[in-house]
């Protein structure tokens, strides 16, 4: 009977798992509010120990101070470096939060209001004036749910939130659970392998909003541009909930107006019985990646009025679109019928005291380096973005490889499977529109070489595919090529390596012919095209030394001008598509012997300062994309040296 229970474990079943329905990105129009609940919530921690007492000594039946001792914390934001608290930086388990709000009385009336999280770290259970609302598992990812039948209009209202933090083998991300003796008794240990802090909290904003009775559900947008880009394509599906949808579907139409930047009317067109169908745009302006065309992320408005019987307007929802066609084969990646070759980065959403949260002037800061230095795109690792970050993305042309938030999976079985192709399905169902996102990656350094393996990521790639095919699937791959069983299922091959880091560390003349090695090994294996998604050394701002050694900038300069050697020799394969750099800025890790305040592979530090490396990326990317896209250098690329007899000088005009 044991091994007849083994062999039942290793069974892996393509299951269907639940989708998603709503979700679209709260907006204000004529028959829409949106409320703001961020701000200064009260928040407790449970013990570690007992981190159901909350539940069974119902907290939320009344507010959260009259159980145990409050403190400020403001949401959003990460909980674990808000205070000087060991115990909290570090705490395993539940924690609560709670406030107070208002709901005006001009809300009960014929319309329907819903509670949205844009993320919560990793289970959330919320209730509303004690009564239950929503649970939700997984982080990253918003939820929501109707409160209508839980408020009180005209008066004031409680809500409460239980997250949990810790991370098992059947979650996403993995990781494991342990007590552990110590001086006074027990503690409880929370253990992962992947390479970022662990933060958690409520990471992004909260709203309320109101729709109509009959309201729009979901939009669904897909994009094509013909006639050498001069005619685009929208094709649209859009979906209604409530009791007009119910009882009179057959009377409902949608009227589609789609506007240019200037707020000018280019379509107007009013769709079947089916709310599908397609607009035709003439004189299209083509959604382009940052220096790839002069004027990058091109962007319309489409409105949507949803129409009942007698032409009754019953909802209204706008929506940024871009108009783009991606195109791939075995050896090249295209936009717009053009090659791209990618240059950017890996990244985290992390940053001093607020952790993984929200942060608009951090978002902002960011995507100024990012277009500063020349990169047109980065790899949301390892795990989805804010979706207000998505939607800088689409304004500025910057390229998205979208991951959901399955990192160094293992120990493959039927559980974890499931929550994946979850993560996956929510991920899609946020981020399909966004003309940004041109790639979608399944996961980051994944054990490809265990056993189920092979039969695991060919039901994630699949069931990937099945949600959207307009898009490739990749997977950041950290197994060696010759052990790997997951790349076969793949569109785009990515790998990760750390040659005079990880490997051969120190060693600058042991990194060249590697990178040109294992990515032609990738290639010859699977026939496809291959990036290399991470590579690097960590580098303590401000240490110089010369020779060039471990930690220093000088190190990294040069560890990156020898992989850019073996960039220059793949790109004339032509199969060899983009080079990013790990990582965009410093981030914090668990604590570690190796890792001296966090993870500092960042070009620029984690206060968003360039180090010395930094001005030598920005040289490479504005000079290959003066090389592959004819893009315009900045007038400080080069700094002036000296004019020898006028032969001799380093100015941009010299590339």
């Amino acid at each position: 009977m044991g091994l007849k229970r083994l062999f039942k474990s290793l069974i892996i079943v393509n299951k269907d798992v639940k989708t998603s329905r709503g979700m679209l990105y709260p907006r204000e129009s004529e028959t829409r509010e949106v409320r703001s609940l961020d701000g200064i919530w009260n928040f407790v921690c449970s013990d570690e120990t007992n981190p159901t007492q909350g539940i069974r000594d119902k907290w939320f039946d009344d507010d959260l101070s009259k159980s145990r001792p409050i403190i400020p914390m403001p949401v959003p934001a990460s909980y674990n470096d808000i205070t000087t608290e060991r115990s909290l930086r570090d705490h395993v388990g539940t924690v609560w939060y709670d406030r107070k709000f208002f709901v005006p009385r001009s809300w009960e009336k014929d319309q329907r209001v819903w509670l949205r999280f844009g993320s919560v770290h990793y289970e959330a259970f919320v209730w509303i004036n004690g009564e239950s609302a929503v649970k939700h598992e997984m982080g990253h990812l918003p939820f929501e749910t109707e409160v209508t039948h839980l408020l009180k209009y005209g008066a004031e209202n409680r809500i409460t939130v239980m997250c949990d933090n810790a991370l098992i083998q059947t979650t996403v991300p993995q990781g494991k659970i342990s007590e552990v003796a110590n001086d006074g008794g027990v503690t409880i240990i929370q253990s992962y392998t992947f390479d970022f802090f662990n933060y958690a909290g409520i990471h992004r904003s909260v709203h309320l909003y109101t729709t109509p009775k009959t309201f729009i559900e979901e939009v669904e947008i897909q994009t094509k541009l013909s006639d050498n880009n001069s005619v685009g394509y929208i094709d649209y599906s859009v979906a209604v909930n409530g009791t007009a949808a119910n009882e009179a579907e057959n009377a409902l139409y949608v009227r589609l107006k789609l506007y240019n930047r200037e707020g000018v009317q280019v379509v107007n067109t009013t769709s079947d019985g089916k709310l599908e169908g397609t607009l035709k745009v003439s004189n299209a302006m083509p959604w382009w990646p940052y220096l790839m065309h002069s004027d990058p992320g091109y962007l319309y408005e489409l409105e949507i009025q949803l129409h009942g019987a007698n032409e009754q307007l019953l909802d209204v929802y706008r929506l940024k679109v871009g108009l783009r066609t991606l195109s791939w084969s075995n050896t090249t990646f295209q936009i717009n019928g053009k090659p791209v070759y990618f240059r950017g980065f890996g990244r985290h959403e992390d940053s001093d005291v607020r952790g993984k949260g929200l942060d608009n002037a951090l978002m902002v800061r960011d995507f100024n380096l990012i277009k500063w230095i020349g990169a047109n795109a980065y790899r949301t690792s390892h795990y989805p973005y804010s979706e207000e970050s998505m939607q800088f993305a689409d304004q500025h042309g910057i390229m998205i490889i979208d991951e959901c938030p399955s990192v160094d999976t293992e120990n493959y079985n039927q559980a974890l499977l499931d929550k994946h192709k979850s993560s996956l399905e929510q991920l899609i169902h946020r981020d399909r529109n966004h003309p940004s996102v041109v790639m979608w990656s399944i996961a980051n350094e994944p054990r490809t070489g265990q056993l189920n393996a092979d039969t695991y990521f060919q039901f994630v790639a699949n069931y990937t595919r099945s949600l959207d095919s307009s898009r490739p699937v990749t997977a950041a791959i950290a197994t060696p090529w010759t052990d790997d069983k997951a790349g076969r299922y793949l569109d785009i091959i990515s790998f990760n390596r750390y040659n005079a880091w990880y490997s051969n560390t120190g060693r600058m003349d042991m990194v060249t012919q590697r990178v040109i090695d294992e990515a032609t090994a990738w290639n010859k294996k699977y026939g496809k095209p291959v990036i290399m998604s991470e590579y690097g050394a960590d580098t303590l701002e401000g240490l110089h030394l010369q020779p060039s050694f471990v930690w220093s900038e000088e190190f990294q300069s040069e560890v990156f001008s020898r992989h850019f050697k073996a960039f220059d020799a793949l790109r004339r394969k032509k199969w060899f598509i983009g080079e990013f750099v790990w990582n965009f800025a410093d981030f914090k890790t668990a604590q570690s012997y190796t890792r001296v305040g966090g993870n500092k592979k960042g070009v620029f530090t984690r206060a968003r300062q360039p180090k010395a490396a930094a001005h030598l990326l920005r040289q490479r990317y504005f000079a290959l994309g003066r090389e592959v896209d004819q893009c315009s250098l900045p007038e400080d690329l080069f700094t002036y040296i000296v004019d020898v007899g006028g032969s001799i000088k380093n100015e941009s005009g010299d590339l």
